[in-house]
Protein backbone atom coordinates (compact mmCIF):
# COMPACT_ATOMS: atom_id res chain seq x y z
CA UNK A 1 0.00 0.00 0.00
CA UNK A 2 1.07 3.57 -0.64
CA UNK A 3 1.50 6.28 1.96
CA UNK A 4 -1.07 8.39 0.13
CA UNK A 5 -3.72 5.75 0.97
CA UNK A 6 -3.62 7.04 4.56
CA UNK A 7 -3.73 10.77 3.85
CA UNK A 8 -6.60 13.18 4.47
CA UNK A 9 -7.12 16.94 4.72
CA UNK A 10 -7.51 18.14 8.29
CA UNK A 11 -8.53 21.73 9.11
CA UNK A 12 -5.99 23.19 11.52
CA UNK A 13 -8.85 24.45 13.69
CA UNK A 14 -9.65 20.84 14.69
CA UNK A 15 -6.25 20.24 16.37
CA UNK A 16 -6.93 20.34 20.11
CA UNK A 17 -4.50 22.41 22.19
CA UNK A 18 -6.24 21.69 25.52
CA UNK A 19 -8.34 18.72 26.65
CA UNK A 20 -12.05 18.77 27.42
CA UNK A 21 -12.98 19.34 31.06
CA UNK A 22 -14.08 17.22 32.82
CA UNK A 23 -12.25 14.43 31.03
CA UNK A 24 -15.27 12.24 30.10
CA UNK A 25 -17.09 15.24 28.57
CA UNK A 26 -15.00 14.74 25.42
CA UNK A 27 -16.89 13.43 22.42
CA UNK A 28 -16.98 9.76 21.41
CA UNK A 29 -17.53 8.51 17.87
CA UNK A 30 -18.87 4.95 17.92
CA UNK A 31 -18.07 2.84 14.86
CA UNK A 32 -19.79 -0.56 14.87
CA UNK A 33 -18.60 -1.98 11.60
CA UNK A 34 -19.67 0.68 9.10
CA UNK A 35 -22.41 2.15 11.35
CA UNK A 36 -21.41 5.48 12.91
CA UNK A 37 -23.03 7.41 15.77
CA UNK A 38 -22.08 10.44 17.88
CA UNK A 39 -21.86 10.40 21.68
CA UNK A 40 -19.77 11.59 24.61
CA UNK A 41 -17.13 9.60 26.44
CA UNK A 42 -19.31 9.39 29.54
CA UNK A 43 -21.68 7.26 27.41
CA UNK A 44 -19.03 4.52 27.10
CA UNK A 45 -20.67 2.15 29.64
CA UNK A 46 -23.72 1.93 27.32
CA UNK A 47 -21.63 0.33 24.58
CA UNK A 48 -19.68 -2.18 26.65
CA UNK A 49 -21.13 -5.23 28.35
CA UNK A 50 -20.55 -7.60 31.24
CA UNK A 51 -17.55 -9.77 30.46
CA UNK A 52 -15.73 -7.19 28.34
CA UNK A 53 -12.16 -6.41 29.39
CA UNK A 54 -10.42 -3.08 28.86
CA UNK A 55 -6.63 -3.24 28.64
CA UNK A 56 -5.03 -0.11 30.13
CA UNK A 57 -1.49 1.13 29.63
CA UNK A 58 -0.30 2.21 33.08
CA UNK A 59 2.87 3.95 31.89
CA UNK A 60 3.62 7.31 33.49
CA UNK A 61 4.83 10.29 31.45
CA UNK A 62 7.97 11.87 32.78
CA UNK A 63 8.76 15.61 32.46
CA UNK A 64 11.39 14.77 29.87
CA UNK A 65 12.83 18.19 28.95
CA UNK A 66 15.80 19.16 31.10
CA UNK A 67 18.21 22.09 31.14
CA UNK A 68 21.77 21.25 32.13
CA UNK A 69 25.41 22.16 31.73
CA UNK A 70 28.10 20.15 30.00
CA UNK A 71 31.14 19.76 32.20
CA UNK A 72 34.51 19.30 30.49
CA UNK A 73 38.18 19.52 31.44
CA UNK A 74 40.32 21.53 29.01
CA UNK A 75 43.66 23.31 28.93
CA UNK A 76 41.86 26.20 30.59
CA UNK A 77 40.62 23.93 33.38
CA UNK A 78 37.01 22.97 34.09
CA UNK A 79 34.52 24.56 31.66
CA UNK A 80 30.72 24.54 31.40
CA UNK A 81 28.25 25.08 28.54
CA UNK A 82 24.45 25.15 28.61
CA UNK A 83 22.57 22.31 26.92
CA UNK A 84 18.90 21.33 26.66
CA UNK A 85 18.23 17.58 26.83
CA UNK A 86 15.02 15.87 25.75
CA UNK A 87 14.69 12.25 26.85
CA UNK A 88 13.35 9.96 24.13
CA UNK A 89 13.18 6.38 25.36
CA UNK A 90 14.40 4.07 28.10
CA UNK A 91 16.27 0.90 27.13
CA UNK A 92 16.42 -2.44 28.86
CA UNK A 93 19.63 -1.50 30.70
CA UNK A 94 18.10 1.57 32.30
CA UNK A 95 19.87 4.05 30.00
CA UNK A 96 18.12 6.83 28.09
CA UNK A 97 18.23 7.82 24.43
CA UNK A 98 18.03 11.60 24.25
CA UNK A 99 18.39 14.61 22.01
CA UNK A 100 20.62 17.54 22.96
CA UNK A 101 20.46 21.15 21.81
CA UNK A 102 23.02 22.19 20.80
CA UNK A 103 24.21 18.61 20.29
CA UNK A 104 27.11 19.04 17.89
CA UNK A 105 29.65 19.82 20.61
CA UNK A 106 28.58 17.11 23.05
CA UNK A 107 31.24 14.40 23.38
CA UNK A 108 31.16 10.78 24.51
CA UNK A 109 32.35 10.54 28.12
CA UNK A 110 31.20 14.02 29.07
CA UNK A 111 29.05 14.65 32.09
CA UNK A 112 25.93 16.83 31.91
CA UNK A 113 24.89 18.29 35.27
CA UNK A 114 21.23 19.18 35.85
CA UNK A 115 21.38 19.83 39.60
CA UNK A 116 23.75 19.09 42.48
CA UNK A 117 21.96 15.73 42.79
CA UNK A 118 21.35 14.75 39.15
CA UNK A 119 23.84 14.33 36.32
CA UNK A 120 24.25 12.05 33.28
CA UNK A 121 27.24 10.58 31.49
CA UNK A 122 27.23 10.48 27.68
CA UNK A 123 27.80 6.79 26.84
CA UNK A 124 27.34 7.02 23.08
CA UNK A 125 26.52 9.47 20.31
CA UNK A 126 24.96 8.72 16.92
CA UNK A 127 22.65 10.19 14.30
CA UNK A 128 19.74 9.07 16.53
CA UNK A 129 20.97 11.14 19.48
CA UNK A 130 22.78 10.46 22.74
CA UNK A 131 22.73 7.49 25.08
CA UNK A 132 22.84 8.73 28.67
CA UNK A 133 23.39 7.02 31.99
CA UNK A 134 21.98 9.02 34.89
CA UNK A 135 23.48 9.23 38.35
CA UNK A 136 20.13 8.38 39.96
CA UNK A 137 17.44 5.79 39.28
CA UNK A 138 14.07 4.77 40.66
CA UNK A 139 12.19 7.14 43.00
CA UNK A 140 15.22 9.42 43.41
CA UNK A 141 15.43 9.93 39.63
CA UNK A 142 11.65 10.50 39.42
CA UNK A 143 11.80 13.12 42.17
CA UNK A 144 14.56 15.05 40.40
CA UNK A 145 12.69 14.95 37.08
CA UNK A 146 9.53 16.21 38.78
CA UNK A 147 11.48 19.13 40.23
CA UNK A 148 13.55 20.02 37.16
CA UNK A 149 11.79 18.81 34.02
CA UNK A 150 9.02 20.08 31.74
CA UNK A 151 6.30 17.98 30.12
CA UNK A 152 7.21 16.88 26.56
CA UNK A 153 4.12 18.01 24.66
CA UNK A 154 3.61 16.58 21.15
CA UNK A 155 5.21 18.71 18.41
CA UNK A 156 1.86 19.81 16.96
CA UNK A 157 0.96 21.33 20.36
CA UNK A 158 4.44 22.55 21.29
CA UNK A 159 4.56 24.51 18.02
CA UNK A 160 1.49 26.46 19.17
CA UNK A 161 2.20 26.98 22.86
CA UNK A 162 4.68 26.13 25.61
CA UNK A 163 4.02 23.46 28.21
CA UNK A 164 2.72 24.83 31.49
CA UNK A 165 1.79 23.63 34.96
CA UNK A 166 -1.66 22.50 33.81
CA UNK A 167 -0.10 20.02 31.38
CA UNK A 168 1.54 18.17 34.29
CA UNK A 169 -1.98 17.06 35.21
CA UNK A 170 -3.71 17.07 31.82
CA UNK A 171 -1.03 15.00 30.04
CA UNK A 172 -1.12 12.17 32.60
CA UNK A 173 -3.67 9.36 32.94
CA UNK A 174 -5.46 8.83 36.25
CA UNK A 175 -4.01 5.29 36.45
CA UNK A 176 -0.41 6.20 35.53
CA UNK A 177 1.91 4.10 37.66
CA UNK A 178 5.19 3.06 36.02
CA UNK A 179 7.44 5.96 35.00
CA UNK A 180 9.19 5.85 31.64
CA UNK A 181 7.03 7.32 28.85
CA UNK A 182 7.87 10.57 27.06
CA UNK A 183 4.44 10.72 25.41
CA UNK A 184 1.06 9.93 26.94
CA UNK A 185 -1.15 6.99 25.96
CA UNK A 186 -3.68 9.62 24.98
CA UNK A 187 -6.79 7.44 24.55
CA UNK A 188 -6.60 6.95 28.32
CA UNK A 189 -6.76 10.68 29.08
CA UNK A 190 -10.58 10.59 28.80
CA UNK A 191 -10.96 8.41 31.90
CA UNK A 192 -11.55 9.66 35.42
CA UNK A 193 -12.34 7.58 38.49
CA UNK A 194 -16.07 8.13 38.03
CA UNK A 195 -16.21 6.48 34.62
CA UNK A 196 -13.92 3.66 35.76
CA UNK A 197 -16.37 2.97 38.57
CA UNK A 198 -19.36 3.15 36.22
CA UNK A 199 -17.74 0.64 33.87
CA UNK A 200 -16.94 -1.70 36.75
CA UNK A 201 -20.60 -1.50 37.86
CA UNK A 202 -21.69 -2.77 34.43
CA UNK A 203 -19.40 -5.80 34.73
CA UNK A 204 -16.49 -4.52 32.64
CA UNK A 205 -13.11 -5.67 33.96
CA UNK A 206 -9.66 -4.08 33.63
CA UNK A 207 -6.15 -5.34 32.97
CA UNK A 208 -3.04 -3.19 33.22
CA UNK A 209 -0.01 -3.56 30.99
CA UNK A 210 2.97 -1.24 30.54
CA UNK A 211 4.37 0.19 27.33
CA UNK A 212 6.67 3.18 27.70
CA UNK A 213 5.65 5.42 24.79
CA UNK A 214 8.70 6.96 23.12
CA UNK A 215 9.09 10.08 21.01
CA UNK A 216 9.31 7.80 17.98
CA UNK A 217 5.53 7.68 18.05
CA UNK A 218 5.61 11.14 16.38
CA UNK A 219 8.14 10.25 13.67
CA UNK A 220 6.74 10.72 10.15
CA UNK A 221 6.65 7.95 7.59
CA UNK A 222 9.07 8.96 4.84
CA UNK A 223 8.66 6.13 2.32
CA UNK A 224 6.08 5.81 -0.43
CA UNK A 225 5.68 2.06 -0.04
CA UNK A 226 4.58 1.64 3.59
CA UNK A 227 6.03 -1.89 3.77
CA UNK A 228 9.49 -0.26 3.59
CA UNK A 229 8.91 1.75 6.79
CA UNK A 230 11.00 0.78 9.82
CA UNK A 231 9.09 1.11 13.08
CA UNK A 232 10.63 2.57 16.22
CA UNK A 233 10.99 0.24 19.22
CA UNK A 234 9.38 0.77 22.62
CA UNK A 235 9.81 -1.17 25.87
CA UNK A 236 6.81 -3.01 27.25
CA UNK A 237 5.66 -5.72 29.64
CA UNK A 238 2.66 -8.04 29.86
CA UNK A 239 3.02 -9.85 33.19
CA UNK A 240 1.63 -13.28 34.07
CA UNK A 241 -1.47 -11.89 35.75
CA UNK A 242 -2.32 -9.68 32.77
CA UNK A 243 -1.85 -12.54 30.29
CA UNK A 244 -4.00 -14.85 32.40
CA UNK A 245 -6.80 -12.28 32.72
CA UNK A 246 -6.88 -11.63 28.98
CA UNK A 247 -6.78 -15.35 28.17
CA UNK A 248 -9.66 -15.98 30.57
CA UNK A 249 -11.77 -13.27 28.95
CA UNK A 250 -11.13 -14.76 25.49
CA UNK A 251 -11.98 -18.27 26.74
CA UNK A 252 -15.27 -17.04 28.23
CA UNK A 253 -16.31 -15.24 25.04
CA UNK A 254 -15.79 -11.69 26.33
CA UNK A 255 -14.31 -8.92 24.22
CA UNK A 256 -10.77 -7.70 24.77
CA UNK A 257 -10.64 -3.98 24.02
CA UNK A 258 -7.31 -2.18 24.45
CA UNK A 259 -7.46 1.49 25.40
CA UNK A 260 -5.12 3.09 22.92
CA UNK A 261 -2.85 1.90 20.15
CA UNK A 262 0.00 1.42 22.64
CA UNK A 263 -1.90 -1.22 24.60
CA UNK A 264 -3.04 -2.84 21.35
CA UNK A 265 0.49 -3.06 19.93
CA UNK A 266 1.73 -4.59 23.17
CA UNK A 267 -0.87 -7.35 23.55
CA UNK A 268 -0.57 -8.27 19.87
CA UNK A 269 3.21 -8.46 20.34
CA UNK A 270 2.69 -10.78 23.31
CA UNK A 271 0.54 -13.08 21.13
CA UNK A 272 2.79 -12.97 18.09
CA UNK A 273 4.62 -16.29 18.50
CA UNK A 274 1.72 -18.64 19.24
CA UNK A 275 -1.39 -16.66 18.31
CA UNK A 276 -2.42 -16.64 21.98
CA UNK A 277 -1.64 -14.12 24.71
CA UNK A 278 1.34 -14.98 26.90
CA UNK A 279 3.56 -13.12 29.38
CA UNK A 280 6.07 -10.99 27.52
CA UNK A 281 8.71 -8.36 28.23
CA UNK A 282 11.11 -6.55 25.89
CA UNK A 283 11.21 -4.00 23.08
CA UNK A 284 8.51 -4.18 20.44
CA UNK A 285 8.73 -2.72 16.95
CA UNK A 286 5.55 -4.38 15.70
CA UNK A 287 4.13 -2.64 12.62
CA UNK A 288 0.39 -3.15 12.28
CA UNK A 289 -0.94 -2.28 8.84
CA UNK A 290 -3.72 -3.59 6.58
CA UNK A 291 -3.41 -7.34 6.21
CA UNK A 292 -2.39 -7.87 9.84
CA UNK A 293 -4.08 -10.81 11.59
CA UNK A 294 -5.25 -9.78 15.05
CA UNK A 295 -4.89 -12.52 17.66
CA UNK A 296 -6.30 -10.81 20.76
CA UNK A 297 -7.97 -7.49 19.93
CA UNK A 298 -11.76 -7.31 19.53
CA UNK A 299 -12.11 -3.52 19.51
CA UNK A 300 -10.21 -0.34 20.28
CA UNK A 301 -10.69 2.93 22.13
CA UNK A 302 -8.50 5.52 20.43
CA UNK A 303 -8.18 9.20 19.56
CA UNK A 304 -8.04 10.59 16.01
CA UNK A 305 -4.60 10.27 14.44
CA UNK A 306 -2.30 12.20 12.12
CA UNK A 307 -2.59 11.81 8.36
CA UNK A 308 -0.08 9.38 6.83
CA UNK A 309 0.91 8.02 10.25
CA UNK A 310 1.52 4.43 11.32
CA UNK A 311 -1.43 4.82 13.69
CA UNK A 312 -3.72 5.54 10.73
CA UNK A 313 -2.41 2.30 9.25
CA UNK A 314 -3.15 0.46 12.51
CA UNK A 315 -6.80 1.56 12.74
CA UNK A 316 -7.19 0.81 9.02
CA UNK A 317 -5.92 -2.70 9.68
CA UNK A 318 -8.52 -3.15 12.41
CA UNK A 319 -11.55 -1.66 10.68
CA UNK A 320 -10.66 -1.72 6.98
CA UNK A 321 -9.27 1.13 4.91
CA UNK A 322 -12.61 2.23 3.46
CA UNK A 323 -14.37 2.16 6.84
CA UNK A 324 -11.67 4.29 8.46
CA UNK A 325 -11.90 6.79 5.62
CA UNK A 326 -15.63 7.09 6.39
CA UNK A 327 -14.96 7.40 10.12
CA UNK A 328 -12.49 10.24 9.60
CA UNK A 329 -14.65 12.02 7.02
CA UNK A 330 -17.52 11.92 9.52
CA UNK A 331 -15.28 13.15 12.36
CA UNK A 332 -14.09 16.11 10.30
CA UNK A 333 -17.60 16.98 9.11
CA UNK A 334 -18.90 16.88 12.70
CA UNK A 335 -15.91 18.89 13.98
CA UNK A 336 -14.45 16.33 16.33
CA UNK A 337 -11.21 17.50 17.96
CA UNK A 338 -8.07 15.68 16.81
CA UNK A 339 -4.83 14.29 18.22
CA UNK A 340 -3.50 13.97 21.78
CA UNK A 341 -5.88 16.34 23.57
CA UNK A 342 -8.75 15.66 21.19
CA UNK A 343 -11.87 13.49 21.19
CA UNK A 344 -12.15 9.71 21.14
CA UNK A 345 -13.59 6.84 19.18
CA UNK A 346 -14.73 3.31 20.00
CA UNK A 347 -13.92 1.08 17.06
CA UNK A 348 -15.73 -2.25 16.96
CA UNK A 349 -14.96 -4.20 13.79
CA UNK A 350 -17.38 -6.70 12.38
CA UNK A 351 -16.74 -10.16 13.76
CA UNK A 352 -14.08 -11.95 11.76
Amino acid sequence: MKLSDFDFDLPESLIALRPAKPRPSSRLLLAEGTALSDHHFYDLPKFLRRGDRLVLNDTKVIPARLNGKRRRMSDQGETFAAVEVTLLSLDGQGDWMALAKPGRRVRVGEEIAFSPELSATVLDKSADGLRLRFSLSGPAFDAQLAALGAMPLPPYIAAKRAADAQDAQDYQTVFAQNSGAVAAPTASLHFDQGILDALADTGVTFTKVTLHVGAGTFLPVKVDDVSDHKMHAEWGRVDEQAAAEIAQTKAQGGRVIPVGTTALRLIETAARDTGEIAPWVGETDIFIKPGFEFAVTDGLITNFHLPKSTLMMLVSALMGVDTIKSVYAHAIAEKYRFFSYGDSSLLLPERR
